[in-house]
């Protein structure tokens, strides 16, 4: 099953307000094929503490205009999950991010092609 319209533009959306808020590898991975739960990983990195909180404020208030809210949230300081059932955003330190490597878990899932050369700095 391919990911639904609307949560690919979810995904644009939450990925242009981390774009905004400086968070950097913007990986949007497609899991219609290996989940059952959601569709697509959103991953982040963030700088320090106040950033991550940051990226996590602004993507809620990018989804909220568009009339969604979260699920679930979980986390705080290093790695923050915001769960929109079949888009899940995980904004994650540096660190945890080498760690966990999300990334090479899901490898052989197709990415997103999120298109942020358009979003201006």
């Amino acid at each position: 099953m391919a990911v639904g319209k609307r949560t690919i533009e979810l995904t644009k959306i939450a990925a242009a307000a981390l774009a905004d808020k400086l968070g950097s590898e913007i990986v949007a991975i497609d899991l219609s094929e290996q989940l059952v739960l959601n569709q697509v990983f959103l991953l982040v990195t963030g700088n320090n503490e106040p950033q991550l909180q940051a990226l996590s404020d602004e993507v809620q208030r990018k989804l909220a205009e568009a009339g969604e809210k979260p699920a679930r949230k979980e986390g705080s300081g290093a790695w923050i999950l915001l769960d929109y059932t079949d888009l899940v955003v995980h904004i994650q330190s540096t660190e945890l991010r080498n760690y966990y490597m999300l990334d090479r878990l899901w490898n052989d899932c197709p990415k997103i092609d999120l298109d942020l050369a358009k979003v201006a700095r």
